[in-house]
């Protein structure tokens, strides 16, 4: 069986949407030469009036693109660094988020925005290691961590079908995973639906991103101590809730890891709504970066305010000894 891997998986669902559909374009900066690798061969595949490389202005191309949504295409805009999304936020959450909102139905506006190699890569620093998902799910747009080359691609897919604006995050810590995988069964991944990585029966862990294979080294790690089930939500926004109440009352035990900062992020909104009406016997916890992280250049320190596997067993161990 053929190797995927996750960058090969995003660029694969890429080239089909193209195929499929010509109303899908792509835009962004030095995607003509596949800065990124998810865009490589695409400029001459299927032209430069669908692969445009655009210039060195984040608000104006991601204006064009809902306007270009508007009149019936399906743009895919790719960013470079995590921090871009906080320079276009107005016009992903306050223009196209909106639209199909303030019309009633009546404008769709489908457009995807993609970011490969968001959070920390090693010495990128404070403006270069953002993991802001956190931010796009509270204002309500569609927001997407897939962990696994499989849902690469099976959520790329869905995402760029989808009639409304969807933030695609592909964590840099994922980037080198691959997996045994039949080309045939490659699928669209429905945005809202979970999975259980695998299974257990004392503590859930929610991961997302990178962070699952963290987990699921965890897992493996105290397999002889205790049962730790892997739930991976897969999309921020819309957030599979029956799926992880469904594996609270299995394991009845919680901790969250969390790429984001500690306050107002995604992990302290699963925590609170599980408290709120779902099976615990016993506290949960967070692993999540420090209240209003920015990352450092020293590796060392970057390391440092990242969640972690030795963080997480600590916390897993707590929950089943507090239960």
């Amino acid at each position: 069986m053929p190797r995927l891997s996750y960058l090969k998986a995003l660029h694969r669902a890429l080239a089909d949407e193209l195929e499929r559909d010509p109303a899908v374009c792509v835009f962004g900066e030095d995607i003509g030469v596949g800065v990124n690798n998810v865009t490589s061969g695409l400029l001459q595949r299927f032209g430069s009036s669908r692969v445009v490389d655009m210039p060195l202005s984040e608000q104006a191309f991601t204006s064009f693109a809902t306007g270009a949504a508007m009149a019936g295409r399906r743009p895919v805009i790719e960013f470079q660094i995590p921090s871009l999304l906080f320079l276009v936020f107005e016009q992903i959450v306050n223009q196209a988020h909106k639209f199909s909102l303030m019309t009633g139905g009546q404008t769709a506006v489908p457009v995807t925005y993609f970011l490969p190699g968001s959070g920390s890569r090693a010495g990128w620093a404070g403006q270069h290691s953002d993991h802001p998902y956190s931010l796009f799910a509270h204002a309500g747009v569609k927001t997407a961590v897939p962990a696994t080359p499989t849902d690469a691609y099976g959520l790329f897919v869905s995402a760029i079908r989808d009639p409304d604006p969807v933030v695609l995050f592909g964590p840099s810590g994922s980037l080198g995973v691959s997996e045994d995988v039949d080309f045939a069964t490659l699928a669209p991944v429905p945005l809202g639906v979970g999975r259980v990585h695998r299974p257990g029966t004392d503590v859930t862990v929610v991961a997302l991103g990178h962070l699952v294979q963290t987990a699921l080294a965890v897992a493996e790690q105290l397999s002889d101590q205790v049962s730790v089930e892997v739930f991976d939500p897969r999309t921020v926004y819309p957030f599979d809730w029956a799926g992880l109440a469904a594996s609270l009352a299995r394991t009845g035990r919680l901790v969250v890891v969390d790429d984001s900062n500690r306050f107002c992020g995604f992990g302290g909104e699963v925590v609170a709504t599980a408290a709120e009406g779902m099976r615990l016997i016993a506290a949960p916890r967070r692993v999540t970066r420090p209240d209003g992280a920015v990352l450092p250049f020293a590796p060392e320190l970057d390391s440092a305010l990242q969640p972690g596997q030795d963080q997480l067993t600590n916390a897993v161990l707590e929950v089943v000894k507090n239960a």
